[in-house]
């Protein structure tokens, strides 16, 4: 082969799914979705810059009945520049990428050959996900030339999320082959001189797991957004079908509208948004709150976490009697997604994404595209979002009343809103359509192709285990919360040891109550999340709900059955509807009325109500069904995970955190304790009473145990 002297010759490589030019099989397997759209719109792109001479697209030839001959062409043009080139394989069907690592191998020999036939050589091969990593990290080695690389999804986190869904860890291994996307993950962010992300967040709570982390070779290149299908409105939109289907909810339609579109999932946080609505009677005065919240013909036919979320959506639009001021549709067409955006944008309104957690929050570029403001999370994506474009307001999720005034100014000052949508608009265009993504993406890598981007030398080193093999758990109120220089030290060592140790949370409160919490002491989002007393686990970093979990404890549990015959008990007062779960009753306690302990557990189970009962700080009383409870919760957790429970620090400080810390876990009870409750636990070998308060009492433990090396009490104790 011989260099080329103008122009780029960029290589691109994405093995699996099913990729072609024209009318894209999205979502016809879970191989067949984002992925494929983005590597043809980028090939694309890029090929419209006069600075690149020519785009390949390598993907794998296949030859299948089940599929389209599409898929078989040896090369698909898509424009003058750029070509789709299909690399025979061993394997010719049409294969799930977890069944391709053991003929990626003839894909790269292939790929080489095909490359080395070539009259120029390529200036990059830019890698996209592990599969091609793997490949695309054995040709820059053989050809000499630089390797960008994109994940779009990491091994290291996916596993975590199918944990959280119930799958063993040897059913991922044999289903996902996941130790080998790992590895291949790690060698490719080691040889990859470039990785290119969509948010920051990506950057450090994603590739912040793996030993290859290099912070200075990754850069944020937001995907391109699609100009033509979300656009301003005209004022045709008025006419259109769901533009009728929302009138016909409203007795004011022609009110601005606060449009929120999702999936049904708690992390959306859609429930919290009515709520804010319906506690403000100026927002309702002010505006209509349209909710989209994907299609169904009946909630009993959905997963159980859509139907929870739907039935909570229904009952607080009933508790606050917002009927006629909210519009909530069963179904919409896809093509429909961009009307809904210029009718708010048409009626002076304002898009809200209220999540809870959003990576990156593609939402929020579409309506910026469509020229209406936004109002965001403050966490992961939309940050990076308003900090480009100036078109809105971040929100803390969990503060209805701020979440509330915040979209009330937006709606009342005209000017403001004016200047908000031109912002976006513009915006859009400069940092989110395709032509920025190819300008942006071209300048980052020419520095490469020039040489003039020093590559820096390597001294990283590999975990001896693939995966965490030791956790810390702490409660919240007790142990990490009262002094705030022992919990920044307690966080950056946690920070620290991020990439061999796991962190966990174990709190009866709320999952909302306890990210408020997280929030306002800065405390990193932990790995496991274990809240309202053991009854919910989720995993980060989307807090990923165990709904494997959840049908685990539902086990006889009878909460209406246990509220009626408590209802008389003397001492006894349920507490807020927001301290109460699904799966937690809570009770406000008088000690000198209300019976012991034991007398409401023997009352529950003479009355054939079997249950967990906790008594805490002499005032709290949780019930949780039997097979829940803090302890349980977390060698739920450790059995999934794969981690020793000898492995396994937990912090408490009251009686809650009792059988969290019996067994043969590692505990320590820090000095700050609630000292009647957990007397019981002083002499226990394993237990550790810190002589400090608060987070200092477990970094305290940690050194007692020589947790990171030995995980042993020393000797002479």
């Amino acid at each position: 082969m011989r260099q080329k002297k103008q122009g780029l010759y960029i290589v691109l490589i994405s093995p699996h799914g099913l990729i072609r030019g024209h009318d894209l099989e999205l979502g016809r397997d879970a191989d067949t979705g984002g992925q494929t759209k983005y590597v043809v719109e980028l090939a694309t792109a890029l090929g419209e810059c006069p600075e690149v001479d020519r785009v390949d697209l390598l993907t794998r030839r296949i030859v299948d009945e089940q599929v389209s001959p599409d898929y078989s062409l040896p090369v698909e043009p898509l424009s003058n520049k750029v070509d789709i080139v299909r690399i025979d394989c061993a394997e010719a069907v049409y294969l799930p990428k977890e069944a391709l690592w053991d003929h990626l191998d003839s894909f790269a020999d292939n790929a080489l050959n095909y490359l080395q036939q070539q009259a120029l050589t390529p200036d990059i091969i830019h890698s996209h996900y592990a599969d091609a990593g793997y490949v695309a990290t054995r040709l820059v080695h053989q050809l000499g030339i630089p390797l960008v690389h994109t994940g779009h999804s990491l091994g290291r986190s996916k596993r975590r999320r199918l944990l959280a869904s119930g799958l063993r860890q040897d059913d991922i291994e044999q289903r996902y082959n996941m130790s080998r996307r790992i590895e291949a993950e790690e060698t490719t962010l080691g040889a990859a001189q470039l990785v290119i992300t969509s948010t920051h967040q990506e950057i450090e709570e994603q590739y912040g797991l793996y030993d290859y982390y290099r912070p200075e070779q990754m850069r944020v290149v937001a995907p391109g957004t699609d100009l033509q299908q979300f656009h301003p409105p005209s004022g045709d939109e008025r006419d259109s079908a769901i533009a009728g289907a929302l009138a016909t909810f409203l007795k004011e339609p022609e009110k601005p509208m606060i449009l929120a579109l999702s999936r049904p999932d708690r992390r959306k946080n859609i429930v919290g948004l009515i709520e804010a609505y319906g506690e403000s009677a100026q927002l309702q005065k002010a505006a209509n709150l349209v909710i989209i919240a994907g299609n169904r013909n009946d909630i009993r036919e959905l997963d159980i976490g859509a139907q929870e979320v739907l039935n909570d959506i229904l009952l607080t639009i009933d508790r606050y009697d917002l009927y006629g001021k909210v519009a909530y549709p069963k179904h919409h067409q896809a093509d429909e997604v961009s009307i809904l955006y210029r009718l708010a944008a048409l009626s002076q309104g304002v898009f809200v994404n209220p999540a809870l957690t959003e990576p990156f929050g593609l939402t929020l570029i579409e309506a910026a595209a469509s020229q209406l403001p936004i109002v965001a999370t403050e966490d992961g994506g939309p940050r990076d979002i308003i900090g480009n474009c100036k078109n809105g307001y971040l929100i803390n999720p969990l503060d209805k009343p701020a979440m509330a005034k915040t979209i009330g100014k937006l709606l009342k000052a005209k000017q403001t809103w004016q200047r908000l949508a031109k912002n976006g608009l513009e915006g859009v265009r400069q940092y989110y359509s395709w032509p920025a993504h190819a300008k942006t993406y071209l300048q980052l890598v020419k520095p490469l192709v020039e040489g003039t981007e020093p590559v820096p030398h390597m001294n990283l080193s590999r975990r001896p285990l693939l995966y965490h093999d030791r956790a810390i758990f702490s409660d919240l109120d007790q142990n990490l919360l009262g002094d705030s220089a022992s919990l920044n030290a307690f966080i950056q060592e946690m920070r620290d040891r991020r990439k061999y140790t796991s962190f966990g949370i174990a709190t009866g409160r709320r999952l909302d109550a306890a990210l408020q919490i997280l929030r306002q002491n800065n405390i990193p989002q932990p790995d496991a999340l274990i809240t309202s007393l053991g009854t919910e686990i989720h995993y980060a970093p989307n807090l990923t709900r165990d709904w494997a979990w959840h049908d685990h404890i539902d086990h006889l549990w009878k909460p209406t059955s246990i509220q009626l015959l408590l209802s008389e008990i003397p001492g006894l007062a349920l507490q807020p509807k927001t301290e109460q779960s699904r799966y937690k009753v809570s009770y406000f306690v008088d000690p000198a009325k209300a019976p012991r302990l034991g007398d409401i557990t023997h009352l529950l189970l003479q009355n054939d109500l079997t249950a967990n009962v906790f008594y805490s700080f002499d005032q709290f009383l949780d019930i949780v069904p039997v097979r829940a409870s803090k302890g349980l919760a977390l060698r739920w957790f450790a059995n999934q995970w794969g981690i020793p429970l000898e492995h396994i620090l937990a912090a408490g400080g009251s009686g809650a955190d009792e059988d969290m810390m019996r067994g043969n876990t590692l505990a320590v009870v820090v000095s700050n304790r609630h000292h009647e409750e957990l007397s019981e636990l002083a002499g226990i070998e394993r237990i550790y009473f810190a002589q400090k308060p608060f987070a200092a009492g477990i970094l305290e433990a940690i050194e007692h145990y020589d947790f990171y090396e030995t995980c042993q009490a020393p000797a002479s104790t």
